[in-house]
C-alpha cells in the first residue's frame, strides 16, 4: 500500500492528533477532515502511510452526536 492508497486518493490532508494521545503509546489516533469524509489512522504506523479508515461526514457527525 502506498501513501495515496492510505488516503483514498486525497492529497495534502491535514492530520490532527487526538487530544487524548499522550505520546507514551497505545492511544494515538489521527483524523483528517475533508468536505465529504473523515480519514482516521493510527499515528504509530510506520511512516504514517499505513491504512486509513474513511468515514462519510454524515456518519461521522451521527457518531459524534451519539457519544
Amino acid at each position: 500500500m502506498n501513501a495515496e492508497d492510505a488516503t483514498h486518493g486525497e492529497t495534502n490532508l491535514l492530520w490532527r492528533t487526538s487530544s487524548h494521545s499522550t505520546g507514551s503509546g497505545g492511544e494515538c489516533v489521527e483524523v483528517a477532515l475533508t468536505a465529504v469524509a473523515v480519514h482516521v489512522r493510527d499515528s504509530k504506523c510506520v511512516a504514517q502511510s499505513g491504512p486509513a479508515l474513511l468515514v462519510g461526514s454524515v456518519a461521522w457527525t451521527a457518531m459524534l452526536r451519539a457519544i
